[in-house]
């Protein structure tokens, strides 16, 4: 997503200004960081889900994914800007379940397209659905328009959040003093230690 891109552009860019350095990212150490790949590719693998009354499988592998990210949180809860990153899931995910999808208002979407698009198009995805009167927790569903160098988008509060924690935690990794030394590495004991 470009808004998410941006956001953890800006972040490093701060962060390098801030006197921090790139070779850092080299360092950062997640548990269980395997969980983010795996989420990522549960969304993608809804893709190919057949849109013939199986939604339900596709919303489950939907909230499988977010559940494994709230789960890679919980085991990095130490980090800083983890704590909004895992604020930011669990919203998406509530709203997601809640509603059967994530709700998304057709205003902000015609915003976010440059008042191009008037109904979004939503056929083929399990992720979103249409914001309604039916809708529930709509404070937190897809409602706010952002739009940049002629693409647009519609995010939500969770969006916010988790992207906000993605900056507080490169910024933070990037301005760590560098380690000389990486963890569990084996050393040659040197002549002062020899008999």
């Amino acid at each position: 997503m470009l808004w998410l891109a941006i956001v953890i552009f800006i972040a490093l860019a701060i962060a390098i200004l801030r006197g921090g350095r790139l070779v850092n990212l080299g360092d950062i150490e997640l548990r269980a960081w395997w969980l983010l790949f795996m989420a990522l590719g549960l969304q993608f693998a809804t893709r190919f889900i057949p849109d013939d009354g199986t939604a339900w499988v596709g919303v489950a592998m939907v909230l499988l994914s977010f559940a494994l990210l709230m789960i890679m949180v919980v085991l990095n809860r130490s980090k800083p800007g983890m704590w909004i990153v895992g604020l930011g899931v669990l919203m998406n995910f509530v709203v997601i379940a809640v509603n059967g999808g994530m709700p998304v208002l057709a205003g902000a979407a015609e915003v976010a397209s440059g008042f191009t698009v008037a109904d979004p198009d939503l056929s083929g995805t399990f992720k979103h659905v249409p914001l309604d009167a039916t809708s529930h927790l709509t404070f937190f569903a897809d409602v706010i328009p952002l739009r940049f160098a002629g693409i647009g988008e519609v995010i939500s509060l969770g969006d916010i959040l988790l992207a906000l924690g993605l900056g507080v935690f490169l910024e933070h990794e990037l301005r760590r003093p560098r380690r000389y030394f990486k963890r569990g590495a084996q050393a040659e004991p040197g002549s002062a230690t020899r008999p």
